[in-house]
């Protein structure tokens, strides 16, 4: 089943038009949640960075789209397509209605929710090999725009090509100014001694739903620091560990750039704290 704009209908009776904006111009937002037994991960950051990704996008929020209406659309699909009691992916689409061309005719919108699911409740650290490189051909341009989740993601898709093709893992993007913002699915964090750094939004970075509870999780430990600045890939293979964070793998270290092999002792340690940290908010 698939919920459009409240209703749910069978997947093979789920339709969009041709003329959808968000195919046409990639006028939408989404969100991708991860739910456990009911229950939605860090539902109340998710919700906000909705809303605050429709703002900027200059979408009319309906009057009904309140935090506990979203929620049961959400709970209500996962009911149907007997997914309540185990983990579960969500997509949540927003899209303007379809009408004009650049221009819009009207800025009211309607939206998408799908489901499927996962296999492990929580989140568990993946020990094989991840090698990674640096994907030039395209930049992600710094701003705002870059740190919502739009459905322009085509960086992300010449990049997964890119890495598909060269046998990678994953691929790093960087911004016009040759500076690390992200990995292809999430935020990147570069560990060094005590220390550990992420790009800053203003690179251009994902306002990251885990990447926003790592920071919150490393300001705690006494023997970590953190700081949001920027990423020259010079530090890459200085580096003692590297990982990427996304709100459905947790995280996921990387054993190799290049020619530097990379530790993961403190990415297991932040992931323990993340899963205590999802099972609790």
């Amino acid at each position: 089943m698939i919920n459009i704009n409240g209703n749910l209908v069978e997947d093979k009776d789920a339709n969009i038009s041709v003329f959808n904006r968000g195919l046409a111009y990639g006028d939408s937002v989404f969100e991708t949640l991860r739910v456990i037994n009911g229950k939605i991960i860090f539902w109340e950051d998710h919700y906000f960075r909705l809303m605050s990704s429709m703002r900027i996008m200059r979408m009319e929020i309906p009057s009904n789209f309140s935090p506990e209406f979203l929620e049961e659309g959400i709970l209500d699909l996962l009911k149907n397509n007997e997914l309540i009691n185990s983990p579960a992916r969500i997509r949540f689409t927003v899209f303007r209605k379809s009408g004009g061309f650049y221009r819009p005719n009207t800025l009211d919108i309607e939206y998408i929710i799908s489901s499927e699911k996962l296999v492990d409740p929580f989140y568990l650290l993946n020990e094989e090999a991840y090698e990674v490189e640096l994907f030039k051909d395209h930049y992600v341009t710094s701003g705002l725009l870059s740190t919502i989740k739009s459905n322009n993601r085509v960086v992300n898709v010449l990049g997964s090509i890119f890495a598909m093709e060269n046998d990678y893992q994953n691929c790093l993007l960087i911004n016009e100014n040759k500076q690390v913002v992200e990995a292809l699915n999430g935020n990147i964090f570069l560990v060094n001694g005590d220390k550990i750094k992420t790009p800053p939004l203003k690179d251009g970075a994902l306002n990251g739903i885990s990447r926003k509870q790592i920071l919150s999780i490393v300001k705690t430990m006494k023997d970590l620091e953190i700081e949001e600045n920027s990423i020259s890939p010079f530090e890459l293979q200085k580096a003692d560990e590297l990982f990427i964070s996304n709100v459905i793998v947790g995280i996921q270290p990387i054993s190799k750039y290049r020619k530097k092999v990379f530790e993961k002792s403190v990415a297991k340690e932040v992931l323990s704290k993340l899963n205590v940290k999802a099972r609790l908010g």
